[in-house]
């Protein structure tokens, strides 16, 4: 490491599940001063995108991780310098650390004058191309951002940085005309090859499945290199594979383009899947009942002009039915049941590219007005990814809501470290019997809500006393104001 005085900032630990983060941008470029405190860059967790600041000051010297990439918690973003005259001692540094490889010196051929020794370093010491063996430009951000503001081509600039990554200076002699410019590689000639006369072109698989299949090779027309036929040609002669779709014919309806390979998770969905996979090691059971929703439609009809939502409202009638069977806000302990003294509802919000659950925390304690409010907030910071790990991982009992998409009936998973979640279908219309109507029959509304717990601490009957008392808050929810 350098002996003079710099810092090294690492991917942070933004949660307690964080294992890589992702820079989603950098707010400050290469040779930028930074203060303590100043945020400079965005960092993609498991469950939000967050901003992470400087711990000292000084001058961004070497990114190492660029926008886009992913790299394990712990290991080094970037190196800050406490002076910029050590910037380039940095950089060199950073190499080393991020993995780039140095440019080898050319050692000078043994017969050579001494003079011509000399100059074979500095021969070998030239620019490397900035575009790897995958066509990716290396280049340092404020390289890039540079080089968009002066309509400079990066692929046709060669780098003077560490293992040929391209620097703000190369972008500024590139526009101005004195940098080396990267001479374009030329273009292979097509080989052609012709197959003996008599000889069918083919793939050793090929011929063996043709051979399996009793095919003649000499029937099928190839679509390999060369015209060869391959494996995939001789399972679309015998049907075991489907032929390509044709392309449509001019004026007729083009057929519908569907997603097609594999899609990477994004850290909350890896986060959502590793959780789902946790829940399998633990017993659980479900109970279902229907709940009358007339007198509870009637109150949201009353309050949602003051900006109170169903999930509020909901939230609240949960919490008081929690009040008398705190058995379901509990979680299991292996020395036995842990009971929670607050009743915070976390409510699984579905949002671009995964799932979180913003909690609204002591839910039995707050105004339904005060509930509201916080829900519009909380959904708002879902939606823009800021919410903080205490806004999402802080619940105690959780409730899953599909009952704005029609679904009747379903059952949800339980969270790791809950002892319940409440699954809420669509409302629907149900025909009873009436002993004061004119028919003898009257049309109410019920909902389908069915409570997932786990086994070891919460039983059948618990369940069962917990959804008798929801029903009654739902049907009396005056309580709730």
């Amino acid at each position: 490491a350098p002996d003079f005085d710099f810092s090294q900032l690492d991917m942070p630990a933004l949660s307690s599940t964080m294992k890589e983060g992702k820079v989603v941008s950098w707010l400050k470029g290469e040779g930028d001063a930074v203060e303590a405190g100043e945020a400079i860059m965005v960092v993609e967790s498991d469950k939000a995108d967050m901003d992470v600041e400087a711990f000292e000051d000084g001058f961004i010297a070497a990114i190492i991780t660029d926008e886009g990439e992913s790299t394990a918690v712990g290991a080094p973003v970037a190196l800050i310098a406490a002076s910029e005259a050590d910037i380039p001692a940095l950089q060199a540094y950073a190499a080393t650390l991020g993995g780039a490889p140095a440019a080898p010196a050319a050692a000078a051929p043994a017969a050579a004058a001494p003079a011509a020794a000399k100059a074979a370093p500095k021969a070998a010491a030239a620019p490397n191309a900035a575009a790897s063996a995958g066509g990716r430009v290396v280049a340092s951000p404020l390289a890039k951002k540079m080089a968009e503001e002066m309509g400079v081509d990066l692929t046709t600039v060669a780098g003077s940085g560490p293992g040929g990554r391209i620097t703000a200076g190369d972008v500024t002699k590139a526009a101005s005309g004195g940098a080396p410019v990267k001479k374009a590689a030329a273009a292979p000639t097509k080989p052609v090859w012709q197959p003996a006369e008599g000889v069918v072109a083919a793939t050793p698989t090929a011929r063996v499945l043709a051979k399996k299949a009793k095919l003649d090779l000499a029937s099928i027309e190839g679509t390999g290199e060369f015209g060869r036929v391959t494996a995939d040609d001789v399972k679309m002669a015998t049907g075991e594979m489907k032929p390509k779709r044709k392309v449509a014919a001019p004026g007729a309806t083009a057929p519908v383009e569907l997603p097609e390979g594999l899609v990477p998770f994004t850290g909350m969905q890896r986060a959502v899947s590793n959780n789902m996979v946790a829940t399998l090691d633990c017993p659980v059971f479900r109970a279902s009942r229907e709940i009358e929703m007339d007198a509870f439609n009637a109150l949201y009809q009353q309050v949602k002009p003051k900006g109170v939502t169903v999930s509020a409202l909901l939230a609240k009638a949960v919490a008081k039915a929690i009040e008398k069977h705190p058995i379901v806000n509990s979680s299991f302990r292996p020395e036995g049941t842990f009971f929670n003294k607050d009743i915070n509802i976390a409510m699984a919000v579905a949002i671009d590219g995964g799932l979180i659950t913003p909690v609204l925390k002591y839910a039995n304690e707050r105004d339904v007005m005060e509930l509201g409010e916080n829900w519009k907030e909380l959904v708002g910071k879902a939606k823009s990814g800021t919410l903080s790990p205490d806004e999402y991982n802080s619940g105690t009992f959780t409730i899953s809501n599909m009952g704005m998409f029609g679904v009747a009936q379903f059952d949800a998973i339980l969270p790791a470290g809950q002892g319940g979640i409440l699954a809420v279908a669509g409302t629907q219309e149900h025909i009873v019997p009436c002993k004061q109507s004119i028919l003898g029959l009257k049309k109410i509304s019920k909902m389908t809500v069915t409570l997932t717990c786990d086994h070891r601490q919460i039983y059948g009957a618990d369940a069962a006393l917990f959804l008798k008392t929801l029903n009654e808050v739902m049907m009396n929810p005056s309580q709730l104001l």
